[in-house]
């Protein structure tokens, strides 16, 4: 019975270090990047997929939760923080929409498993970065108002970098999945 406790004990404390070994690649992720109104371009979506292929859909999704903690509680993480405001006021700003569509990226980067052709592996992950753009659009619509052209301010700028970003993790798919292997067997351990 102690054994069982123990390596209970043990998952979750290597859960918790790729969780938070996951933030910090997306705090720095975050902080590459390229200016644009009204959101900054980053490496953030390129990072997201990574992570939800390497660690699944739920420690996945738990390492994008403790990243949106730790910018909501104040650490500065965000793209724009500490020189644009940290915390909750970052947060709800222009980006808020991106930042919470991380969640349902990593979630389908991390459920789907990247079998099949070159293409249908490609169209998973454009479908799972597409929920960033999606609940962005809908924020911004929210916060600057529905007359704006949305879709030229949230979207378009972002279309060819972001063809790259999914290009690039398509011909890394083989690794990382070699690489998620990798993690799951040191999960169990």
């Amino acid at each position: 019975m102690e054994l069982i406790k123990e390596l209970k004990q043990s998952k979750i404390i290597k859960s918790v270090f790729l969780a938070l070994v996951g933030t910090v690649l997306l705090a720095i992720s975050s902080k590459i990047k390229i200016p644009f109104y009204p959101v900054p371009m980053t490496m953030q979506t390129l990072v997201i997929l990574v992570l939800g292929i390497l660690l699944g859909w739920k420690l996945g999704l738990a390492t994008v939760a403790l990243y949106l903690f730790e910018g909501i509680i104040g650490l500065p993480v965000f793209s724009g923080s500490p020189e644009k405001g940290i915390g909750l006021i970052y947060f709800t700003g222009p980006t808020m929409g991106y930042l919470i569509g991380f969640l349902l990226a990593v979630y389908f980067a991390g459920k789907f498993d990247f079998k099949g052709s070159f293409f249908t592996k490609f169209l998973q992950l454009v479908f799972s970065v597409s929920f960033i753009y999606i609940l962005g659009i809908l924020w911004l619509g929210i916060l600057i108002g529905w007359g704006k052209p949305l879709f030229q301010l949230g979207v378009q700028p972002f279309l060819l970098a972001e063809l790259f970003k999914i290009l690039i993790v398509l011909f890394s798919l083989s690794k990382l999945k070699t690489l998620a292997q990798y993690l799951k067997k040191l999960l169990s351990r």
